[in-house]
């Protein structure tokens, strides 16, 4: 439970630093957006590590499906956007693809 945690708060701020730039490249925000937006992305990059698992590769797989569904929530919250049904299906089939990932049994080696 501790694993999904960290990757939801891990997308948010990976979300918020990249949106930082969004504004100041897209929105014609002041260049000061990106000092907060990197920080925000440094500390994605450390919650990320810290995700429960042997291998960096199946921690950044199942964070996808996690970050999409993060990524709508963004949409809806922040940029006012209510997410369609299509979005909202896509998601959940990317939650069941990062759970199956995060979660599948493992088998022993040796």
């Amino acid at each position: 439970m501790k694993s999904v945690l960290l990757q939801f708060l891990a997308a948010f701020f990976e979300i918020a630093g990249c949106f930082a730039f969004w504004a100041w490249l897209r929105l014609g925000r002041s260049i000061l957006w990106t000092l907060p937006g990197a920080v925000l992305l440094v500390l994605f990059a450390l919650l990320l590590t810290r995700i429960d698992s042997a291998a960096a590769g199946r921690a950044f797989a199942a964070y996808g499906g996690v970050y999409i569904a993060t990524s709508l929530f963004w949409l809806w919250s922040v940029e006012r956007q209510v997410p369609d049904r299509w979005d909202v299906a896509g998601a959940a089939v990317c939650l069941v693809g990062a759970a199956i990932i995060l979660f599948g049994p493992r088998a022993t080696a040796g």
